[in-house]
């Protein structure tokens, strides 16, 4: 309960509150202020004063307002119930909220975040007289058809089991076990734990990342892939695709669930996000998506200060599934909105500036954001990971900036969005030229075993003439494409092929907006191989036009369309038939 008085309101500066005659306080402690009760966290201690960083806003707020402390810091409630549900930046569940209150979030209000009175069926797994470890499962709850919630003893605590309460129905406040801590102490265990969300959740050691994080989407798991635990910078100017992209992966991905933490975008695009994913259908379970997903939704107008904690809210919610065993993926959009909340808390608490106005520190809050992601074996021995996504919107699309140039240097997979793709509605709009990964090394041995040994030597060679064409596009511009020879041409027109029948994908085509990786790394290989026999026939008298002319060109233009995922005969037929098509232009020119 939070009742205990710690200091006086001094002086008010928007989110940011000097606080004075400061006693019995911790950093980071959640503290309510004033009459009104607004949730606010303690972020800086200095003698007897303090400054408090207050998650709602501060109308009314006067000095010598009481400033009341939790005794803890500020955390997020993990048990049965958090999928599927909507919540804002410090978890307070947005639909709970709209039911008791009007229009807008009436300050002050308090909502558990965890339905106190639902009750879920437990299955435990742990017996009386078990000696058990933090992070141990004590047994299961069924949360959704597809999810398996295995609850598990706080990180913090280790025993012996006095006891446990059999299989039943139970909520998330009711005791269902009896711990002995090695301090002799004795200490109730509920579905429901708490965890301070600045706080890196503890695991028993980190894994090598070498299992991809399988999207769908050709352009990054053929040439930009990420792994299971990676991550991922999606910057891009103002229309070029980043919140489609976050969403296509969201849908699309292998991940067991979802976190999706809109960070500080504008109401409307959170809204779309809001409709349209319980609408969306899970392609692997054919169930709402809504049955994996965890929404956090922290609009551009909600308290800048709420913006800052949403991201710590998310990582520690996904903390608690990979603890579990499963692999989650956390889509932010965006950091960039996160930096700025940074920026104007800092300007307020009268920091000195570095460049463009950032906080000093920016780099390391970066840093210790992207460092929680990672495949981890969990303390109940069980292997999972937290794959971070994390969108940037660099003003002007300027990647030189601040946040973008830090981010860089803490990921290591960048998919840059390119806005000439986006206004040619190429999507997704990723550049092959500017994205990078680094992941791709570890994973070779994963994708040689999936789908064949052919897949590096493809990819490699692809890549190679994306760049060649860069530098022939360059003289092109020059003399005109009619001044090059055929063999140079024929460079052009492979890549243009690579581009539309490879790259683009289109999401509203229900075959073509999800590629499994043995879809993918057929088509890739036959563009290879029209791109191989072909030069092998300009050289032996063969012309550019007769290659275009072939009938089994059109068939590789449309192969995205044509092939199923389920039957890949089509994609070994067209291969076939360009084998003879080469083969007899070969003969007629022998």
């Amino acid at each position: 309960m939070i009742d205990r008085i710690i200091g006086r309101v001094k002086r008010v500066n928007g989110p940011v509150i000097e606080v004075m005659g400061i006693t019995d306080a911790e950093m980071f402690e959640l503290v309510r202020v004033g009459e009104a009760n607004l949730i606010g966290e303690l972020i800086k201690l200095e003698k007897d004063s303090a400054i408090v960083q207050v998650y709602e806003d501060t109308t009314g707020i006067a000095p010598h307002d009481p400033v009341y402390g939790a005794g803890m810091q500020l955390s997020v409630e993990l048990g049965p119930g958090m999928i599927g549900t909507i919540y804002d930046g410090i978890q307070r569940p947005l639909e709970a909220i709209r039911a008791i209150s009007e229009i807008f979030i009436q300050r002050g209000i308090s909502v558990p975040s965890l339905d106190r009175k639902k009750k879920w069926h437990f299955v435990p797994t742990a017996r009386a007289g078990d000696r058990l470890a933090g992070g141990t499962i004590l047994g299961t709850v069924q949360e959704t058809p597809n999810l398996l919630h295995r609850i598990l003893v706080p990180p913090t605590d280790q025993g012996v089991l006095e006891s446990i309460v059999p299989e039943g129905d139970y909520t998330v406040e009711e005791t269902i076990a009896v711990l002995k801590t090695d301090e002799g102490k004795t200490k109730d265990l509920f579905l429901m734990q708490r965890w301070p969300i600045r706080v890196q959740r503890p695991t028993s050691k980190r894994l090598p990342l070498e299992t991809p994080l399988i999207t769908g989407q050709r352009v990054i798991d053929a040439l930009f892939p990420v792994a299971k635990g990676g991550t991922v910078s999606i910057p891009g100017g103002f229309g070029t695709g980043k919140t489609m992209t976050q969403q296509a992966v969201a849908k699309w991905c292998d991940a067991d669930l979802i976190v999706y933490i809109g960070c500080g975008e504008r109401g409307n695009e959170i809204t779309d996000v809001l409709m349209e994913f319980p609408e969306l259908i899970d392609p692997r379970t054919g169930r709402s998506l809504m049955e994996r997903t965890i929404l956090i939704a922290n609009t551009s107008n909600m308290p800048v200060s709420a913006r800052e904690a949403s991201i710590y809210t998310g990582i520690t919610m996904a903390e608690y599934f990979r603890d579990q065993g499963y692999h989650v993926a956390i889509m932010a959009d965006s950091t960039s909105r996160w930096a700025e909340a940074l920026r104007e808390l800092s300007g307020r608490m009268e920091e000195m500036p570095a460049e463009e106005g950032f906080p000093a520190y920016l780099p390391t809050k970066i840093a210790e954001f992207y460092e929680r992601a990672g495949s981890m074996e969990a303390l109940c021995g069980r292997n999972g990971s937290v794959s971070i996504i994390g969108a940037v919107s660099p003003p002007g699309g300027d990647f030189s900036e601040p946040v973008t140039q830090h981010t860089k240097r803490f990921i290591r997979c960048f998919w840059a969005l390119d806005r000439h793709l986006a206004n040619a509605r190429h999507y997704p709009a990723i550049s092959w030229l500017d994205s990078y990964s680094e992941y791709l090394s570890g994973m070779t041995g994963w994708w040689e075993q999936e789908v064949g040994p052919q897949w590096f030597a493809d990819r490699t060679e692809i890549m190679e003439l994306l760049h060649r064409e860069v530098r022939l596009q360059q003289v092109v511009k020059l003399v005109g494409p009619d001044a090059l020879p055929d063999t140079q041409r024929f460079i052009l027109e492979v890549c243009t092929l690579f581009k539309n029948a490879f790259l683009q994908q289109n999401a509203y085509d229900q075959i073509d907006a999800y590629s499994t990786v043995q879809k993918q790394a057929k088509m890739m290989h036959i563009i290879a191989l029209y791109w191989q026999r072909g030069s092998e026939a300009l050289k032996n008298g063969a012309t550019l036009m007769q290659l275009k002319k072939m009938k089994v060109y059109q068939d590789i233009i449309k192969m995205k369309f044509s092939v199923p995922n389920d039957d890949l005969s089509g994609l070994d037929k067209i291969e076939a038939r360009l084998e003879r098509a080469m083969d007899q232009m070969e003969a007629l020119h022998a």
